[in-house]
């Protein structure tokens, strides 16, 4: 299962290569969903070891790309998906336990208010929560300070990270690192996946953009993207 790059990480060092980055998805997964590259966007949230974090990650897109009928409108390029969901980790399992939206209202003052409001029941009006088992990838939860504040996407740095790899709604294994440890284990994993089939797949889907196939652009570019692209720790 390829994890696409909705709900990507990313952290582009130069401007051009930026403008070019943007650029390609642009061509590549259309102008609504690029908006949350362009933009920063509200998180998921995950709750791991009693902890909440916020997810790089968003588990729900597999389900609502499946069934985009489904899915929340969307009220703000800060939340292209139309929605928050809340997750958790429990006994080695990955749950939904919340949905919530964006509502926009006035107040007796007439003043203009926006609120969190939970559409979690009217997906699941007897559920307490349910088993992601259709999401199997790397989550990325970001923490501790911020290095470096960037207004697009998921592409702040933070000082920290924990890596989550879930196969089936099947919690597998957790790595932590800091900032640095955590771009070297991406350029590790990237050297390993470079090598299989699913690497040469996405490569030639990129190759055939004819003004952006520039192989050190391409592979530079799925070396920012690789924990959206794999789903396992392939490499220590």
């Amino acid at each position: 299962m390829r994890y696409m790059c909705d709900c990507t990480y990313i952290y582009v060092a130069h401007n051009m290569k930026k403008t070019l980055t943007i650029i390609l998805i642009l061509l590549i997964i259309g102008v609504s969903k690029a908006e949350s590259i362009i933009t920063a966007q509200y998180p998921d949230k995950i709750i791991y070891n009693g902890k909440e974090f916020n997810l790089n990650s968003n588990p729900l897109e597999p389900y609502f790309d499946k069934n985009p009928e489904n899915r929340p409108s969307m009220v703000s390029t800060a939340l292209w998906r139309g929605y928050v969901g809340y997750f958790e980790i429990i006994e080695n399992e990955l749950y939904l336990t919340d949905m919530k939206i964006s509502v926009s209202y006035t107040d007796e003052d007439g003043s203009y208010k926006q609120k969190w409001s939970s559409i979690y029941r009217l997906y699941f009006p007897k559920q307490k929560k349910v088993k992601i088992d259709w999401f199997s990838g790397i989550l990325i939860l970001p923490h501790g300070k911020i290095v470096e504040y960037v207004h697009q996407g998921y592409a702040s740095t933070y000082s920290k990270y924990w890596l989550l790899e879930i196969e089936n709604g099947i919690f597998n294994e957790a790595r932590k690192y800091n900032n640095k440890e955590f771009v070297k284990f991406k350029k590790r994993q990237f050297e390993v996946f470079k090598k299989t089939e699913e690497y040469k797949k996405i490569y030639t889907e990129l190759k055939e953009n004819d003004e952006y196939n520039d192989d050190k652009f391409i592979k530079s570019f799925i070396s920012d993207f690789v924990i959206n692209y794999t789903t396992k720790f392939l490499t220590e």
